[in-house]
């Protein structure tokens, strides 16, 4: 008599976790980063004692709008304006790490592809700070595109 109540609480208390569960099912998302532009300083190898070394530089993309009251394309009309944006690429893969070590140099025109990560550091002076990076899964030079086993520069 009183085993079967506790086994129907039982019962239904296993059958709510288990919806629970089922409606915790992780979707899918994205994370990719695509870009085109120039190589502002020559990459760096960085490593921090006990972890796997980083080949960072920064990626220059520009953004150009022609200001005026005409949208038709005519050389006399409006002035051209541009913004450029200065990124901060890490690659952290073995061979593509190696690969942009060594070819890629400061004003070199590349394409990147990866995701964006935001982390935070502490300063010199103490000082907690952001900071958005590039980490590149992919890397093709304009004008010349190599295969090195899986990874592309």
């Amino acid at each position: 008599m009183f085993r079967r109540p506790v086994l129907q609480v039982f019962h239904q208390f296993v059958r709510r976790e288990s919806e629970i569960a089922s409606s915790l099912v992780l979707e899918r998302s994205l994370n990719r980063v695509q870009l085109l532009g120039r190589v502002g300083q020559d990459p760096v190898m960085r490593q921090v004692e006990g972890k796997n070394p980083v080949t960072i530089f920064s990626l220059a993309t520009n953004e150009m709008w022609r200001s005026g009251e005409s949208e038709v394309y005519q050389m006399d009309l409006g002035d051209v304006s541009q913004k450029t944006t200065w990124h901060r690429i890490s690659v952290f893969r073995p061979g593509l790490r190696d690969v942009a070590y060594q070819y890629v140099k400061k004003g070199s025109r590349i394409y990147v592809e990866g995701k964006v990560d935001y982390g935070e550091y502490t300063d010199k002076n103490n000082v907690r700070r952001q900071a958005t990076t590039i980490i590149a899964e992919s890397e093709h030079e304009q004008g010349r595109v190599r295969e090195r086993g899986r990874h592309r520069i």
